[in-house]
């Protein structure tokens, strides 16, 4: 998030930030408002010039509703910057224990939480109603002792899975063995250590404003490409 604001040539007086983490963000952004990640989020209509979504997203029921109350929240040419985990995260885990569930059961049960493509991510920003969207990636990857290391960690991190469909009987300890040792075969570095993925997803919006620059009418371009480039234009075939 530091690093985008740094890039943004403005200085911004009243920020809110959306999270389950107010701690951290009460530290490192002193006098935002902080918001409750909630269905209904306390931000008041038209109020804030920044509004930060921090690594809950993915957590919502209904994720474009969360965009459109960050959205209704904002002053005109406000800024939003949305982070939330992508559909590369932990697909290594994911891999693992879905072949080590269908060796020892034959079947599968919902156990991580489907994350969302960038694509559709993206797609999100424009039914909310924001100017400009952007959405980036950015693919970051640890390493842990072993699966079960990993399994703590995101215990840790409250990233346990919570959805409505997973199994409610306590899964036999073969499982995780057995996934384990997938992990470890399949995964391992050199150093002995095994990998996992987690690919954070950055969404960028503005609230409208008529200040803001506004895409040219489709064909009124008063030059050609390929004159620009000093190429010869070559016809698609039908």
């Amino acid at each position: 998030m530091q690093d985008r604001l740094t890039l943004v040539n403005r200085a911004f007086t009243v920020p809110a930030v959306v999270t389950p983490f107010p701690d951290l963000w009460r530290k490192h952004m002193p006098g935002a408002h902080i918001v409750r990640d909630a269905e209904t989020l306390d931000l008041e209509v038209g109020a804030h010039d920044l509004v930060i979504h921090a690594m809950s997203l993915h957590w919502a029921n209904d994720p474009v509703g969360q965009l459109i109350q960050c959205r209704r929240s904002m002053k005109p040419d406000g800024l939003m910057i949305a982070a939330t985990l992508g559909g590369q995260t932990l697909q290594e885990l994911r891999n693992c224990l879905g072949d080590a569930e269908i060796a020892l059961t034959g079947g599968l049960s919902p156990r991580i939480a489907p994350m969302g493509e960038i694509r559709d991510l993206g797609a999100l920003l424009q039914r909310a109603g924001f100017a400009l969207p952007v959405a980036d990636s950015v693919t970051l990857r640890a390493q842990y002792r072993d699966a079960f290391h990993l399994m703590r960690d995101l215990r840790n991190m409250g990233e346990t899975n919570a959805l409505e469909q997973r199994r409610r009987v306590t899964p036999p300890r073969a499982l995780f063995e057995r996934m384990a040792a997938i992990y470890a075969e399949n995964y391992a570095t050199q150093a002995d250590q095994v990998i996992a993925t987690f690919e954070m997803v950055f969404l960028t919006g503005w609230a409208a404003s008529d200040t803001q620059q506004k895409p040219l009418r489709p064909g009124s371009a008063k030059q050609r490409l390929a004159d620009a480039l000093r190429v010869p234009e070559q016809p698609l075939r039908d």
